[in-house]
């Protein structure tokens, strides 16, 4: 099993270095992949009511009999925004999660058409105050819609989920939350369907360090402060996930790696991307 490290949040919350993603994790086959990734030392899991995977987190959360060492983080979705929709989106998370607590809530996407997701993170503060919801979040933020959200709740996120590999580095973003004490957390960290894997630079970095290329970007992530949530069904790729807090980038390494900047991969920009 491996040990991930811990940061403290801005509201006091332990939290890893480097988290599981359950994206598409369903049915029994899910269920047994996050045991697994629980079993291999992680305790940061990832799900969302849009994943339909709920249930599934619920019952390995269970199974794995830790559930005070775990992080269960899902997100509300664009449909449920609003202060009572957020409220009954919450009870509904719980109830299929079979949990008295989401660990880590967050807005899923900000939908600014809609213009709702003040509300719903003040209805998100209220679920805290209640006890229902342990740290509050968001994903997919701009730093301009960061900076309205505390303006007026008076509550700064403690986490913002966004898209982040070697190819969209979010170096101004990253800096901005540095500067507020919000957490940076990747999603699709390895850049799924792309050639980032199989980059030169990244090839030559994981040679003169004894790694995996996996493991380099991984470890590029949590140098830069930011908490990745790589997902994998399959045990020894889950270990070698988590395994990468045994090397250090050196700066021109970490700079080289970000130089692979291109831009978003898949379109996802918050200003005009709407998930409901």
């Amino acid at each position: 099993m491996v040990t991930i490290p811990t940061v403290t949040l801005n509201d006091g919350t332990v939290f890893p270095q480097l988290g599981f993603g359950t994206y598409k994790l369903q049915g029994e086959e899910g269920t047994q992949a996050i045991v697994s990734a629980i079993e291999n030392g992680y305790r940061l899991l990832d799900s969302a009511v849009n994943y339909e995977n709920e249930r599934e987190v619920g019952e390995a959360v269970r199974r794995s009999g830790i559930r005070d060492q775990l992080i269960v983080t899902t997100k509300v979705p664009g449909r449920e925004h609003g202060y009572e929709e957020t409220i009954h989106s919450a009870h509904a998370s719980l109830e299929r999660l079979g949990l008295n607590r989401i660990d880590l809530y967050l807005i899923h996407w900000p939908n600014p058409s809609v213009d709702r997701y003040v509300e719903t993170f003040r209805a998100m503060i209220a679920l805290q105050g209640e006890g229902k919801v342990g740290a509050v979040g968001v994903s997919n933020f701009t730093e301009a819609m960061l900076t309205r959200l505390i303006d007026e709740t008076g509550v700064t996120p403690a986490v913002n989920q966004v898209e982040m590999h070697p190819y969209f580095p979010q170096a101004k973003l990253r800096a901005f939350h540095a500067s507020r004490g919000i957490r940076t957390e990747s999603w699709s960290p390895l850049a799924r369907r792309s050639e980032l894997l199989s980059e030169q630079v990244i090839a030559g970095i994981a040679a003169a360090h004894g790694v995996t290329p996996t493991q380099v970007v991984l470890r590029w992530h949590t140098q830069l402060g930011s908490t990745p949530i790589p997902k994998s069904a399959t045990p020894a790729r889950q270990v070698e996930n988590a395994d990468v807090f045994g090397f250090l980038l050196t700066d021109a390494e970490l700079a080289a790696i970000s130089g692979l900047e291109r831009g978003r991969l898949w379109g996802g920009d918050p200003e005009t991307h709407e998930e409901m």
